[in-house]
């Protein structure tokens, strides 16, 4: 059966299911790494990949986020010169009631009413305000990071905002010097 699109599971509904231990057979999370770049380097700047909404973020649309920020930086800043930090993880276990479809069945099947289902997937709950990846880097990479949160921010299922958290100071000296 194929994945069901993501807008299925962003808003919040019910209580969320995280105890894996009493949930046969999760699937693994496809989030490979949650720290990239230089790790321990020491960056000016530090800039912030905020929700405006709450939400429900599939480990699929994190992982794509992830990419596609992560390889704007090596591309223009190289790997040297930032550090990517994803600041949530996704512990919500996701259900769903499978449906018969196909050859044989002339219409959908119902199934049971309020059933249980079967675990299809993770994802993390996002509140608003809440940051959901950082870069830091230094000054003249600066544009190049704000892509990336950019990018990175249509990979996910709600709005996001760009927000500096370290260095505006800097920043500012250097748009009043040019």
């Amino acid at each position: 059966m194929t994945r069901k699109p993501g807008s299925m599971y962003r808003y919040i509904r019910g209580k969320p299911t995280t105890r894996r231990e009493f949930l046969g057979g999760v699937p693994a999370s496809r989030i490979t790494q949650f720290d990239m770049g230089n790790k321990k380097g020491d960056f000016p700047i530090q800039l912030s990949l905020i929700a405006n909404e709450n939400c429900q973020v599939r480990h699929n649309s994190l992982e794509a986020a992830r990419i596609s920020a992560n390889r704007v930086m090596e591309k223009f800043a190289g790997s040297a010169n930032y550090r990517l930090i994803i600041r949530v993880y996704p512990h919500v276990v996701l259900r769903e009631n499978k449906q018969a479809t196909g050859a044989g069945a002339d219409r959908v099947s119902q199934g049971m009413r309020s059933s249980y289902g079967k675990n299809v997937g993770t994802c993390a709950r996002l509140n608003a305000s809440q940051i959901v990846m950082t870069i830091d880097t230094m000054k003249q990479y600066l544009p190049h990071a704000k892509k990336a949160l950019r990018k990175a921010g249509m990979k996910l299922p709600t709005p996001c905002n760009i927000n500096i958290e370290k260095g505006a100071e800097l920043i500012k000296s250097t748009s009043k010097d040019t």
